[in-house]
């Protein structure tokens, strides 16, 4: 049963990605985890699509929170971090950004990314 993300928000921490629905939620999201890296994503993405498998096992795997913007939905969002391709992935650690990476990139320099903030 799927559950609203808005719900997980303060939960320590989650198994599966959560699915941002604005900026306000973003804040929360990476207000409520020490670690969070948000993947701006479009769905006819093919590199996107390909990173999906990847991103639920980090969250999965991982100290870390792993958000999902939609670029079609919330494009002002999307322009506000400067994306301009997908996926982009944003890093922040302690609500603050500390990393923005363009492309797909491999599971191993993500979950390398991710621990040099989460150890």
């Amino acid at each position: 049963m799927a559950t609203d993300a808005r719900d997980d928000v303060s939960a320590g921490s989650l198994d599966e990605p959560i699915y941002i629905d604005g900026r306000s939620h973003l804040e929360e999201v990476t207000a409520a985890h020490d670690v969070v890296l948000v993947d701006f994503y479009a769905d006819w993405c093919g590199p996107c699509q390909m990173l999906n498998p990847v991103l639920e096992r980090l969250a999965g795997e991982t100290e870390a929170a792993i958000a999902k913007v939609d670029v079609d939905e919330h494009q002002q969002l999307a322009g506000s971090f400067g994306v301009r391709g997908v996926p982009t992935l944003v890093l922040f650690a302690d609500g603050e950004q500390v990393e923005q990476q363009s492309g797909a990139l491999p599971e191993d320099r993500l979950r390398t990314l991710i621990e040099r903030y989460t150890e």
